[in-house]
């Protein structure tokens, strides 16, 4: 047989194993992301009538069903890792919008992020202008503005959704660690100052601050979130004096939940809290990785959660927001992750 038969033999040999070897990748598709199995979960346990159930974990945009096409002008969204989406790093603080649209901020990743849930786009920002977020530790949001503190910076700035600086808050803060917006007040919670500011929601002009050191009625020892109810009452997390504190708009005191101990009723470390349609106040505790439902005269009325990494679980939850129709958004820092629960009990 000549060279020219066994080259053109050899060749053709190496050929059809090459096709042997990619016609059966030809027919496998990325799996993609799997759809996560059913998880049934409900507070209390039976035979006690159902409240509180599980919905969901949210760990990465697209869990919001926002398109990948949608989120690919974000630069370094997407990251080519097996997921083939980033992921959040470490949810710190939510807050809801008028049309109960959520907020985040994810200060392992240093940034901001608008989630619209009706029209399932988003937005997100790691800097205004040439300022880069150094702790965006919470986030407030009316119609077309966003508010976020900063507390590595000492600043709050208020910027529009294309990421325009309305105004930056620099003057009678010290570290703000926590808004929330009432009527056309921004309140502004300082842990270094262990006091409330209130300032002009438009313009940022210093209005009063209540509120100082102390153990004491109306004090604080390193407060760290606040909510609005309602009715206007103001909720505010003494999270070193393990308690919640109630105030009306203008800084006096209405009641107290809590305090510091270990058990059912009590605080470890509280952080966010909330108020369901029905005037319940909810609070996390990032030292007992759970959260708490209390009746607003004081008694607890369930806990939910434990420490762990499954659903239901917490490890360091921080921030707590809630819908008009009592969905629970709990960020659950340092599982990566936000989780969604819902009260479904009678009023």
């Amino acid at each position: 047989m000549s060279n020219k038969i066994l080259r053109a033999a050899a060749v053709g040999c190496r050929s059809l194993l090459a096709l042997a070897l990619i016609l059966p990748l030809a027919g496998c598709k990325s799996p993609g992301k799997q759809p996560a199995p059913a998880v049934h979960l409900i507070w209390p346990d039976p035979p006690e009538p159902t409240r509180v159930a599980y919905e969901q974990s949210l760990s990465e945009p697209a869990d919001f069903g926002i398109k990948r096409s949608a989120m690919s002008k974000f630069a370094g969204f997407f990251t080519g890792n097996a997921k083939g989406v980033q992921g959040f790093e470490k949810p710190f603080a939510l807050a809801l919008d008028e049309a109960d649209n959520l907020c985040l901020t994810d200060t392992g990743a240093n940034s901001v992020w608008f989630f619209d849930l009706k029209e399932k786009h988003a937005r997100h920002w790691s800097a205004i202008g040439k300022l880069r977020f150094l702790s965006p530790v919470s986030v407030a949001k009316r119609g077309d503005r966003i508010f976020v503190a900063d507390s590595g910076l000492g600043t709050v700035f208020a910027f529009d959704l294309n990421g325009k600086l309305v105004y930056q808050i620099t003057e009678n803060v010290a570290r703000p660690v926590a808004l929330a917006i009432s009527g056309e007040k921004l309140f502004v919670v300082d842990s270094q100052q262990n006091s409330i500011g209130a300032f002009e929601l438009t313009t940022g002009k210093f209005l009063y601050r209540f509120g100082k050191r102390g153990a004491g009625e109306g004090e604080f020892n390193f407060p760290t979130h606040i909510s609005i109810a309602a009715d206007g009452s103001m909720l505010i997390t003494d999270s070193m004096n393990g308690r919640i504190q109630m105030f009306d708009s203008e800084g006096l005191l209405k009641g107290v939940i809590g305090s510091l101990g270990d058990s059912s009723g009590h605080f470890g470390r509280p952080k966010g809290v909330a108020t369901d349609s029905f005037g319940r106040v909810y609070v996390v505790d990032a030292l007992y990785d759970n959260l708490q439902v209390f009746d607003r005269a004081g008694p607890v009325l369930l806990s939910i959660g434990e420490p762990g990494s499954a659903p239901g679980q917490f490890w360091m939850p921080n921030g707590l927001a809630i819908t008009r129709d009592n969905r629970i958004f709990i960020a659950d820092s340092y599982n990566h992750r936000i989780q969604v629960l819902k009260y479904v009990g009678p009023s």
